[in-house]
């Protein structure tokens, strides 16, 4: 059995830890060290017990702790060329690092690390479709504009799945943020909305997929309550029924103590 435990899920930082037969990865370290270590803390898990760290992209809610965390933990670091290099030439990660381009795949202890396409206005971001020591399958796909070829392939092969479902669009396109920001995030280069992550759900679930963990959910733009409101009604319209053909979370902006098993 493997489990994986959201330990943040917000724009204000993201990483996600998945632990299996004694060992583990961290997907995104995106908060402080400090935080990260009293999120693991708070959940009976170590960042000893990483094997690997595996980056999204950039932006600096999914990689604020990686300069101190890699200059104190011997852990391997992997992520797209383009990210990396993003990385190094501005200075984010310690000269010392460990780097690893992921071009398709890696083996990390017992873990098997697939590069999902994702797009978003990053350099070279991506998503992970994972297969555990036990061989568990889940993806993680947020900060896309859409779902890629790629991320529907990854997801449809899962048992587990984070997907995004960061805006609702009456409150995104009625709220306060100026128009700029806006159109970004409503680009296909932005962020994955409720409804668009709804309509793809029943395909998913179809599939095989059968826990799904919404993520990212915007604080601004979004309630948890809206987000599995629109999905719940997208899978029902389908035939499918919650507690028998799937299971539905958010993932909390900060751990909860609640991890998913699968």
């Amino acid at each position: 059995m493997a489990k994986i435990v959201p330990l943040f899920s917000s724009s204000k930082g993201n990483s996600y830890y998945i632990q299996g037969n004694g060992s583990a990865i961290l997907v995104d370290a995106g908060r402080n060290l400090k935080q990260l270590e009293l999120a693991m803390s708070a959940n009976s898990l170590s960042m000893c017990d990483v094997r690997g760290i595996f980056v999204t992209h950039e932006h600096s809610d999914h990689i604020s702790a990686l300069m101190v965390l890699l200059k104190r933990y011997d852990i391997p670091l992997y992520a797209s060329r383009g990210t990396l290099r993003y990385l190094s030439d501005h200075g984010k990660v310690p000269l010392t690092a460990k780097l690893n381009v992921i071009e398709d795949k890696a083996e990390v202890g017992d873990f098997c690390v697939e590069r999902v396409e994702t797009s978003h206005d990053a350099s070279e971001p991506c998503g992970y479709f994972i297969t555990t020591p036990d061989g568990r399958r889940l993806s993680i796909v947020t900060d896309t504009g859409y779902l890629t070829e790629s991320a529907h392939a990854a997801i449809s092969r899962s048992n587990l799945a984070v997907v995004e479902s960061n805006h609702d669009l009456g409150m995104l396109r009625g709220g306060p943020y100026p128009y700029i920001l806006k159109k970004r995030i409503l680009s296909d280069s932005g962020h994955l909305s409720n409804a668009a992550c709804a309509e793809a759900l029943p395909a998913f679930v179809n599939a095989g997929l059968t826990r799904i963990i919404l993520g990212h959910l915007s604080e601004e733009n979004n309630t948890p309550r809206l987000a599995l409101d629109e999905a719940a009604e997208s899978l029902s319209r389908a035939g499918m029924v919650s507690g028998s053909d799937y299971l539905i979370d958010v993932a909390p902006v900060e751990t909860n103590g609640k991890s998913f098993l699968f």
